[in-house]
């Protein structure tokens, strides 16, 4: 092999591995700034989401609203829903963590669930009705799962700023604000620890499709006063 063809299958090389960082680091942007994709490990979020199903999550879907009752919101729980982790990590949660950036595992960090009560709100359960209340209001949450009811945990709480109620779809699996309600924090979450919303599932195939209810119009379909 001549000099020059050595030099050239080199530089062809050198194109090929300067290809595949751009490429890396251009969805590192896009996946850090605009858009990600989330592993649904669960069904707290039925019939909504499904477990296994993965979804994409805009990251800017409340840039230019504030988050609303009614809206899915997938957010960090550690500080809140898990304990801050201080471990410095190894070679096995590299990989774990690789498979997580890539939609493949789930993610032990982060929850999906529906916002039932935002700043000033008072959020009760139950109503004489059975019903959730919202500022003394009954909602008719025709979301839930077929057969649950609204909260089998007797509870009322007043929403301070900066934080959220969050509650699962399927109450009767979900592990959501109520059951932190004699933890630190009072089951209240911060809305610093907001990632964004899920607007589409995409994958599997047949599941794909856009999430209307959890798409950050700003329009309330939750039948949420």
């Amino acid at each position: 092999m001549t000099q020059a063809k050595r030099q050239s299958r080199k530089l062809g090389w050198r194109f090929v591995v300067l290809g595949v960082a751009v490429i890396f680091l251009f969805l590192a942007l896009v996946r850090n700034v605009w858009m990600d994709v989330y592993y649904i490990p669960s069904e707290s979020m039925e019939p909504l989401l499904l477990t296994g199903d993965r979804v994409l999550v805009s990251r800017v879907a409340f840039t230019n609203r504030a988050i609303e009752r009614g809206d899915v919101v997938v957010f960090d729980g550690r500080g809140s829903f898990v304990p801050w982790n201080s471990g410095a990590g190894d070679v096995a949660d590299a990989i774990v963590g690789a498979g997580q950036w890539l939609g493949l595992v789930p993610n032990d960090n982060i929850y999906v669930k529906r916002v039932l009560g935002v700043a000033g709100d008072t959020v009760k359960c139950c109503s004489a009705s059975g019903l959730l209340e919202v500022n003394g209001v009954p909602v008719t949450e025709s979301y839930l799962y077929p057969g649950d009811d609204p909260s089998a945990l007797t509870f009322e709480v007043r929403v301070p700023q900066g934080k959220l109620w969050l509650m699962g779809d399927h109450r009767n699996v979900s592990l959501d604000s109520r059951s932190l309600l004699g933890a630190p924090g009072g089951g209240l979450i911060s809305t610093e620890r907001v990632i964004g919303s899920p607007i589409a599932t995409v994958w599997p195939l047949g599941r794909m499709h856009v999430l209307e209810q959890a798409s950050g119009s700003g329009k309330n379909t939750a039948g949420l006063p």
